[in-house]
């Protein structure tokens, strides 16, 4: 491709989802940018009008990926303080579960999510260094450390191992 010329958005968007659907790893919208020689806030937009058109694409903190559905999902109810998110997050990726997201219960605004995406340690540190790098607050310290998280495994006894050792180390809420 000459890296002269621009894409079109329709070109955009095609080569987004096919690098996501072979990707095993997220994706910076930065890297988008670069190849389609545009900016990343057009990358934003193209990712934006795909998921409009229901592709499961996530926005993570280590970029982009195209959502491949687990067969075995389950919503769990925890608390710990901020310093325990690491120990937290790191029992859940060591049983071979990934963690998408996180809901809490505002007062105001209802149910807030945001996406996780953490499936090894190596993803549970660049998250927590993002946090940290950016001075962000976790979203449970708007509850008192009470929060959800969505679990994804391939098989449920995953994600059942995983809530014993969260049980076991007083973080799972019955």
């Amino acid at each position: 491709m000459n890296q002269n010329k621009k894409m079109s958005s329709k070109e955009r968007q095609h080569m987004i989802i096919n690098a996501l659907k072979e990707s095993t790893i997220p994706i910076a919208g930065r890297q988008f940018a670069e190849q389609a020689n545009v900016s990343r806030q057009v990358i934003v937009q193209d990712v934006s009008i795909l998921k409009a058109k229901g592709e499961p694409i996530i926005a993570t903190s280590q970029g982009y990926i195209y959502q491949r559905s687990s067969k075995f999902k389950h919503i769990i109810a925890v608390k710990h303080s901020p310093e325990q998110v690491r120990e937290e997050l790191n029992i859940i990726v060591d049983h071979g579960v990934t963690v998408r997201d996180v809901i809490i219960e505002h007062a105001v605004y209802g149910d807030l999510t945001a996406s996780i995406m953490v499936s090894n340690r190596k993803e549970v540190e660049c998250f927590i260094k993002k946090i940290e790098e950016n001075q962000a607050a976790y979203l449970a310290t708007l509850t008192d450390g009470i929060h959800l998280h969505t679990l994804e495994a391939d098989s449920m006894d995953k994600i059942k191992d995983a809530c014993q050792a969260l049980q076991e180390a007083n973080i799972l809420i019955d």
